[in-house]
């Protein structure tokens, strides 16, 4: 496909009233809507269209939903046999054709360890409704009620996924340290910092005095995205797994935003060789509807019926979609596609560095990308005695970024503790072309922004 040049702007038309009207009626929790101001009409694979004519390279892809992109061929027939086949749309949790070939494609992917002896709950539509699920699964099987959980994570929005996630208030969840290379709460980073990770796990989970009751499970992303797209060490991965099951603490898998090929193979923990106890999937699974599920350990399927249940449980055409999606991954290798061409993005991205200070890292793992901006003359947050620490994430540079983006045609999110991480999440079916001019316009773009008087403008209060 041929990347698309931006369009030139239509007159002003429908799509300032849309805006217009947006702004007007819904609520003030709206997010996206805020730092991209435009009304999609039209999407094909990577490719959108507003209302007002511009055309955007889409590397948001519904927050990694968008697998195959907008629209894809397989997908969209997928969904016209659903509808033009009579069958119907609603079931609850009935059993149907298209749910049993859904859950036979989707146990087909997992690792064969872990689907051999595998049960799947269907949950709400949403992410967040499976975290849910997932919790009250370990602590039905443990019969204990505290969770253990990670320095920001992102879990979803509901009131138990809040909770494990990074910020939450009040919480009964145990946090501790994720390991990070960039950022390290350590001060040392690489195999040493992830080590001392693990060991402060261990040792306040065998401290008597530790303060940490027995705990019903640990969750964790492999890929931390909203976090600031951190990849979790493999070694330290697999010393979780070895943590939770000398312990008998059943290990959750957060692979919502991870999973279905993104980060270069089709479900993260693949990276590591861990097989976890429960995974959480959503996303990607439903070839961009909603649908969201846990696989987890038969021996964990102690529930009782109606323990955890849902109107929406039995989207038809959101099952039709995800085998369609989890079928055209697998065949055409996809997820290596996706390993190659991110390892060539991250080595085009790093390169900029030497012409950017404000690049601090370049990170990820496949199509699952982070820049941590960063402002080179201010002083570091803090100083360790052994190393320098790195300099303050700078948001306001990273906002303007964003913004550059949409003015050249190009969507891209930010994330991180201070949102001054830019991120990539492309779609698996993202061509040569397009991952060169992705780069292009991001570095086009970092380039405008350094030089934006309302960056330094802003800079002040944000911090």
């Amino acid at each position: 496909m041929a990347v698309t040049e931006p369009a030139p702007v239509a007159p002003p038309a429908a799509h300032e009233g849309i805006l217009r009207r947006q702004a007007l009626r819904e609520s003030a929790a709206r997010t996206y809507a805020r730092s991209l101001p435009i009304v999609p009409v039209r999407a094909r694979g990577m490719t959108i269209e507003g209302a007002d004519g511009r055309r955007y390279l889409d590397c948001l892809s519904g927050a990694g939903t968008l697998a195959l992109g907008h629209n894809h061929p397989v997908v969209l027939e997928a969904i016209r046999r659903v509808i033009d086949s009579g069958a119907p749309l609603h079931v609850l949790d009935l059993a149907t054709p298209v749910k049993d070939a859904f859950t036979t494609e989707l146990f087909a992917t997992l690792p064969r360890q872990f689907a051999d002896d595998a049960r799947i709950q269907f949950c709400g539509p949403a992410g967040t409704d499976a975290v849910e699920a997932a919790f009250k699964l370990v602590r039905a099987a443990t019969g204990r009620s505290e969770l253990l959980a990670f320095t920001g994570a992102y879990h979803g929005m509901t009131a138990g996924a809040l909770a494990a996630s990074g910020g939450a208030p009040d919480v009964r969840v145990t946090r501790l340290p994720f390991p990070q290379d960039y950022r390290c709460p350590f001060g040392e980073g690489g195999e040493r910092g992830a080590d001392i990770a693990a060991r402060w796990t261990e040792s306040l989970l065998d401290d008597p005095k530790g303060g940490v009751p027995a705990p019903a499970g640990m969750i964790l992303e492999p890929v931390q995205g909203e976090g600031g797209v951190n990849p979790a060490p493999d070694g330290w991965l697999r010393r979780m797994r070895e943590i939770t099951t000398s312990r008998s603490i059943p290990l959750i898998a957060d692979e919502v935003q991870t999973g279905v090929g993104r980060t270069g193979t089709f479900w993260a923990v693949e990276h590591s060789g861990i097989v976890p106890d429960v995974m959480v999937l959503s996303k990607a699974i439903g070839g961009s509807l909603p649908l969201a599920v846990i696989v987890y350990r038969s021996e964990l399927d102690v529930w009782q019926p109606g323990a955890h249940a849902g109107t929406f449980r039995g989207n038809q055409l959101a099952m039709a979609a995800g085998a369609a999606t989890l079928a055209h991954v697998r065949e055409n290798g996809l997820a290596e596609r996706a390993a190659t061409l991110g390892a060539r993005m991250l080595a085009s991205l790093r390169a900029l560095s030497a012409d950017h200070p404000s690049i601090g890292d370049v990170r990820g793992r496949g199509l699952m990308i982070g820049i941590e901006l960063v402002d080179p003359e201010a002083a570091p947050l803090a100083r360790t005695a052994e190393s320098g620490s790195p300099p303050p994430p700078d948001p306001a540079l990273a906002a303007a970024v964003q913004q550059e983006c949409l003015h050249r045609g190009l969507i891209v999110e930010l994330g991180g503790r201070h949102d001054a991480v830019v991120r990539l999440l492309p779609p698996l079916t993202l061509t040569d072309e397009q991952a060169t001019a992705v780069v292009d316009r991001l570095a086009d773009a970092l380039r405008a922004a350094e030089r934006s008087p309302y960056r330094r403008a802003a800079a002040g209060p944000t911090r």
